[in-house]
């Protein structure tokens, strides 16, 4: 399940791609598989490790095209172990809320995005996060939890305080949001309560068939109540360029 839109977020084969607080890795995957040269960064070894395995796997499958190459490695968002410039692409998707210094990290990432490159930043959106937030204490006062929620003004206004210019943004997963709500209903360690399981076998089938009828209905949706807020933007090749207004960005 992807939150990056490529066809908003365009990839090249050969690209230099970083993937800021990979988690599980379905971006670098789907990356890996347009051809780019991915790295996938976590500080969390574990996840690290699975990652690694599924891109041998991927390679062993052949499922990456000639050229394209896959390193999962730990690190640190707020001190990454690259040269200035070393990326044509930054993604940094549902991390930002988790880290009190969230302008050290954008600095990071400017910092190892070429001038001309692009980055997409996504985290959860303010109206179904502060749900989750009214319904249960345990979804975010827990260690690593999420620690802020951003307003996309305020998201927006951070990005272009970093020297990036925006170009672009929407929301997705609006089917996610009423599962989460459940979650929270019901103890967001209660997997077997019926209604969460019920969902959860709604969100794998639509995740595995792709039907129209759910996907039409997510796309409607997904302006009123999708889970994440989506940024797309660039760094310009002068420092101070003027980014676009906040209006442009949300009308693209």
């Amino acid at each position: 399940m992807l939150t990056v839109d490529f066809s908003r977020f365009p990839l090249a084969p050969g690209d230099r791609v970083l993937d800021l607080g990979c988690g599980a890795g379905r971006h670098a995957f789907e990356c890996y598989r347009r051809g780019a040269q991915v790295v996938a960064l976590d500080q969390n070894a574990e996840e690290i490790r699975e990652v690694a395995k599924w891109f041998a796997a991927m390679k062993e499958a052949g499922e990456a095209p000639a050229g394209a190459t896959a390193t999962a490695m730990e690190g640190d968002a707020l001190a990454l172990p690259f040269p200035d410039e070393s990326f044509d692409v930054v993604i940094i998707s549902e991390v930002m809320e988790h880290i009190p210094n969230d302008k050290g990290v954008l600095a990071e990432m400017v910092r190892v995005l070429r001038p001309g490159g692009r980055i997409a930043v996504t985290v959860p959106r303010y109206g179904p996060e502060k749900v989750c937030w009214a319904l249960s204490d345990a979804y975010h006062e827990v260690e690593g939890g999420h620690i802020r929620i951003y307003k996309a003004d305020e998201l927006v206004g951070k990005i272009k305080e970093a020297g990036l210019r925006p170009y672009g943004s929407h929301h997705a997963h609006a089917l996610h949001s009423p599962y989460w709500w459940l979650k929270c209903a019901f103890g967001v360690d209660n997997d077997k309560a019926l209604p969460v399981r019920a969902y959860h076998k709604l969100l794998v089938w639509d995740i595995m068939k792709k039907p129209l009828a759910t996907r039409v209905a997510e796309q409607a949706l997904n302006p009123v109540m999708g889970k994440s807020f989506v940024v797309y933007a660039t760094k310009p090749h002068l420092p101070g360029a003027e980014a676009v207004s906040d209006a442009e960005v949300a009308a693209k």
